[in-house]
C-alpha cells in the first residue's frame, strides 16, 4: 500500500453523515475496531495454537489468505505464523475482501522454494467442506427480482436452502460444527468444519456434492430436476416433505405470483409429460382469465387445479403425471449449488465478517435454527458501525468497542454457537491423537 493509499485509510477520520453502503476509506477503522481479528484467528488454528505438546506449531502458517486490494489488486497465498502477523496485516493492508483457502502441505508464501526441489510437495493437504448457494441461479423462477437484486419475496429460497442442506449434513452425514454465513450480497456461504470433513479427499467432496445433486440447469430442456426411482430418496422425500412443499404452496405461490399469467404458467405447463393434460389445464385457464371473479387468489385456484388434475384417477394409466407435481416444486424450491465449489479442496471462500464492496454489509453469520428470521437488507453495513462508533464514543461504560455497535450480536453468536463448541472438539481430538501416538510409541518399544 502506498502513503496515498494508506492517507485515505486514516482511523481519525469524519464519519458524520457518512453515506450507506461500501465506503473504501472507513476500512481501516473497521478493521481497526470492529473487525473480530482473534476469533478468526483461534478458528483457523482448530486448537493447534496451543501449548499442549499434540499441536502442529505449522498449522496456521500452511493456510493459504488472500486478500482483494482497491484497484483490484489481488494478493494469493499470504500466510501467517501468528495472531499478531495475521491482524497486522489486514489492518495494514484494508482489504476490500479477505477469501480464505486449504491449508496447505507447505507454507504456500514459500511454495516457490518447495518448486526448486522438483518434488510436486506443495498441495492442498486440508479444507473445510464448503458450499456456496447464489440467487441469481434462481433467475428463472424469481420474477421480484434479478440479478444481484434481492428483497424479502425472492430471500426466503435461501433460507429453504439453509433447512435442505443443513439438515442432511447433520443427519444423514453426522457433521456437527457447521457454518452458515451472509455473503454480504446475493447468496449464502456454508462451511462444515469436523475434522473429518476437513480431510475429505476431491472425490470424496465429489460425492457428497453428488448426493445434493438434483437442479440440472440445463437452460434448453423443460425438465430441470432428475428425480430418479419410483419413489423418492429419503432424503428428497424429508426435504419435500418438511420444507419444500409447504414453502411453494404456502409462501412462493403467492410472492412470486407463479400462475398469474400466460406467460408464467406455460413453463409450468412446459413441464407435464403429457401434451392432452397440459391443453386442458391451458384451456381452463384461459377461460378463467377471462371471466375470473373469484376471491380466492388465482394463483392458488390454478395450482389446486392441476395438482387434482395429475392425481385424478382417469389418468392413472400415464406414466409421470404424479411425479411431474414433485419435479414442478423441486424446479421452484430446490438449492441449487455451485458444484465445482464444493469438490475441489482448493477453492478461495470468502471470510465471514468481510465487508462486501458492492453492498457495504457485512457478511454476518446465519443461525440456521432461526434462519426465517435472517434479514439481508436489515444486515449491519459499514458505515452504520462507524456512526455507531462516533455517537457512542463518549461512554465509558463501555470497554467493548465491539458491543458498542449492531454486529456485537454475530460476533457472539459465532462464539457461542461456533467457535467455542468446535475448538472443544478439536482440542479433545489433539489430545487423543497424542495420546494414541504415545501409546503407539510405547508398543513399539516394547517390542
Amino acid at each position: 500500500m502506498n502513503p496515498g493509499e494508506a492517507e485515505n485509510c486514516r482511523e481519525d477520520m469524519e464519519i458524520d453523515g457518512m453515506p450507506d453502503g461500501f465506503n473504501a476509506n472507513y476500512l481501516k477503522a473497521y478493521y481497526g475496531k470492529v473487525f473480530p481479528h482473534s476469533d478468526i484467528f483461534k478458528w483457523m488454528c482448530y486448537g493447534h495454537d496451543g501449548k499442549h505438546p499434540g499441536c502442529d506449531p505449522t498449522y496456521l502458517s500452511r493456510r493459504e489468505f488472500s486478500f482483494t486490494l482497491d484497484n483490484d489488486i489481488y494478493l494469493r497465498f499470504q500466510s501467517y505464523t501468528s495472531a499478531y502477523e495475521l491482524e497486522s496485516s489486514i489492518k495494514e493492508k484494508c482489504p476490500f475482501k479477505i477469501d480464505i483457502g486449504p491449508v496447505y502441505s507447505v507454507n504456500p508464501a514459500k511454495r516457490h522454494a518447495y518448486a526448486q526441489t522438483g518434488d510436486n510437495v506443495f498441495t492442498p493437504v486440508e479444507r473445510e467442506l464448503i458450499f456456496d448457494i447464489d440467487i441469481t441461479d434462481y433467475d428463472d423462477v424469481r420474477f421480484c427480482c434479478s440479478g444481484a437484486d434481492i428483497c424479502l419475496d425472492c430471500w426466503p429460497l435461501m433460507t429453504v436452502a439453509i433447512k435442505v442442506i443443513d439438515t442432511a449434513l447433520r443427519d444423514d452425514f453426522g457433521f456437527i460444527h457447521i457454518l452458515w454465513a451472509y455473503s454480504g450480497r446475493r447468496g449464502v456461504h456454508c462451511w462444515v468444519c469436523d475434522a473429518k470433513a476437513r480431510r475429505l479427499s476431491n472425490e470424496q467432496r465429489a460425492s457428497i456434492a453428488d448426493y445434493f445433486r438434483v437442479y440440472k440447469g440445463n437452460e434448453n430442456s423443460n425438465k430441470k430436476v432428475s428425480l430418479v426411482g419410483p419413489v423418492l430418496h429419503p432424503f428428497l422425500a424429508r426435504s419435500y416433505t418438511d420444507v419444500l412443499r409447504d414453502f411453494f404452496e404456502g409462501k412462493m405461490l403467492l410472492s412470486q405470483n407463479i400462475l398469474s399469467t400466460e406467460e408464467k404458467y406455460e413453463k409450468i405447463l412446459d413441464m407435464i409429460p403429457d401434451e392432452s393434460v397440459a391443453a386442458e389445464l391451458r384451456g381452463k385457464w384461459q377461460e378463467m382469465r377471462k371471466a375470473y371473479g373469484s376471491k380466492d387468489d388465482i394463483n392458488v385456484v390454478r395450482w389446486e387445479q392441476l395438482k387434482s388434475l395429475l392425481c385424478s384417477a382417469k389418468l392413472k394409466h400415464i406414466q409421470g403425471l404424479r411425479r411431474c407435481i414433485e419435479e414442478i416444486i423441486f424446479s421452484f424450491t430446490y438449492p441449487r449449488l455451485d458444484m465445482e465449489v464444493s469438490k475441489h479442496m482448493n477453492h478461495l471462500l470468502k471470510a465471514p465478517f468481510c465487508v462486501h464492496p458492492k453492498t457495504g454489509r457485512v457478511c454476518v453469520p446465519i443461525d440456521p435454527n432461526n434462519c426465517e428470521e435472517f434479514d439481508p437488507t436489515a444486515v449491519p453495513t459499514l458505515s452504520q458501525l462507524l456512526q455507531e462508533l462516533n455517537m457512542s464514543g463518549s461512554r465509558a461504560d463501555m470497554d467493548d468497542e465491539l458491543d458498542r455497535t449492531s454486529l456485537g450480536r454475530a460476533v457472539r453468536y459465532f462464539r457461542s454457537s461456533f467457535l467455542q463448541p468446535l475448538l472443544r472438539s478439536c482440542k479433545e481430538e489433539i489430545e487423543s491423537a497424542y495420546n494414541s501416538r504415545l501409546q503407539q510409541s510405547k508398543n513399539n518399544l516394547s517390542w
